[in-house]
């Protein structure tokens, strides 16, 4: 029989805010994360120097040396993100966490950047200047699941899900499913990312990213007649997953729900999104949690502001939901943090979910008429009593997710 699953606590480092209510009161303030980035005037072929850094953003003074030194900033990041959220779940230092039957199941694009260069440093100029026994372990694809498990103890399944921009959201549903199936009891799910001039440079070869380096804040502009590209951020998402009837034993906060995980691959093209693929997966989870398109009631979109990727994903949603379902993305206010923006998107998702207050798409002034007809949150925050929602992610290789959430 399968488990129920739900949320018991949730943490987050953003470029907004590292709290609920902060973020919340900066995206009414109407601030913007993006900013132009000047030190990366140095790489004269790089068209964007736009970016969503997280400023002030330091390594918690009772982390010791010894327990970060295999720590770049990304690990870093989703320490501190997965340490909020297991003290909001009241796990934190409980002895569950070293028994076997928590895990963790979380994913970056790549590991800390600073530590490739060393390595780089060591094939093109041969020399072993910079190498460390840590250097690796910093460098890694699975350095932030690794050092989540080794922080808290964690003695269950470790999950890497380094999927580029879905690694967050793949994390989550792998998680969901292991508690579902009965294989573990509790799981830290997310993800996380650094930003670094070599991320954007990835778009930017594609003439995916946007160039209005004057305008930082009218950039980007998801769904947008205008947009012109992504910009990339920077964060840390953290989401505490635990079966239900284990989290009301212990009168655990309860959240939300996960109510369905669908994923799959276009099996295509390595870069260009398929929009009858990214359908099948926001069907695949509406099966999985046994419920029809009509039940859904916002969707939190991937929506990263580029030519194909915003065509492809709303016309899949209108394809099955019609045209009055609405919908909206964070990639306007914040950029889009990559490996961390499924974890992010989740945790935002869920709090819109329980204040009934779903925030604007930044900069969507005038949808594509190539876009989907949708019912596009657009200026203002709008008020929407609903208990059943979804949110989307897509990446690199063709890979494919949807959640299903609602409140428990």
């Amino acid at each position: 029989m399968s488990k129920r699953v739900v949320v018991t606590g949730m943490g987050a480092v953003t470029a907004l805010g590292s709290d609920w209510n902060a973020f919340r009161h900066n995206i009414e303030s109407g601030k913007t994360a993006i900013s132009t980035m000047d030190n990366w005037n140095i790489y004269d072929d790089l068209n964007t120097k736009l970016g969503a850094p997280i400023s002030g953003f330091e390594t918690p003074k009772h982390y010791s040396r010894k327990q970060t030194r295999t720590m770049g900033r990304v690990a870093l990041m989703a320490t501190a993100a997965s340490e909020m959220a297991l003290q909001d779940s009241g796990l934190l230092g409980d002895p569950l966490l070293n028994s076997g039957r928590v895990g963790v199941a979380y994913g970056s694009s790549t590991g800390s950047t600073s530590a490739i260069m060393d390595f780089g440093n060591m094939l093109i100029n041969e020399s072993m200047k910079g190498i460390t026994g840590t250097t690796y372990i910093r460098m890694m694809s699975h350095t932030t699941p690794v050092n989540i498990g080794i922080f808290f103890g964690l003695k269950g399944r470790i999950i890497t899900t380094s999927s580029a921009c879905t690694s967050g959201s793949y994390g989550i549903g792998s998680a969901y499913e292991l508690i579902k199936h009965g294989k573990q009891v509790a799981m830290l799910a997310g993800g996380a990312e650094e930003l670094c001039a070599s991320e954007a440079a990835i778009f930017d070869t594609l003439y995916a990213t946007s160039v209005k380096n004057k305008y930082p804040e009218l950039t980007p502009r998801p769904f947008d007649e205008a947009r012109d590209g992504l910009v990339v951020g920077e964060g840390a998402g953290t989401l505490i997953l635990e079966e239900r009837e284990h989290a009301m034993a212990r009168n655990a906060p309860i959240y939300a729900e996960i109510l369905g995980f669908g994923t799959n691959s276009d099996g295509g093209h390595v870069t260009q999104p398929n929009q009858e693929t990214m359908g099948i997966a926001m069907k695949l989870a509406l099966e999985d949690a046994d419920i029809s398109p009509k039940d859904i009631q916002y969707i939190n979109a991937h929506g990263t502001a580029t030519d194909v990727g915003d065509i492809a994903e709303s016309n899949a949603v209108e394809s099955i939901f019609g045209s009055k379902v609405p919908i909206s993305t964070l990639k306007g206010h914040i950029g889009h943090t990559l490996g961390a923006c499924g974890a992010i998107e989740s945790w935002a998702t869920i709090n819109m979910l329980n204040d009934s207050w779903f925030p604007p798409t930044r900069n969507l002034d005038e949808p594509d008429k190539s876009c989907g007809t949708l019912d596009y949150v657009m200026s203002e925050p709008r008020r929407i009593d609903c208990n059943v929602v979804m949110t989307n992610n897509f990446a690199f290789g063709g890979i494919n997710t949807s959640l299903v959430i609602g409140q428990d």
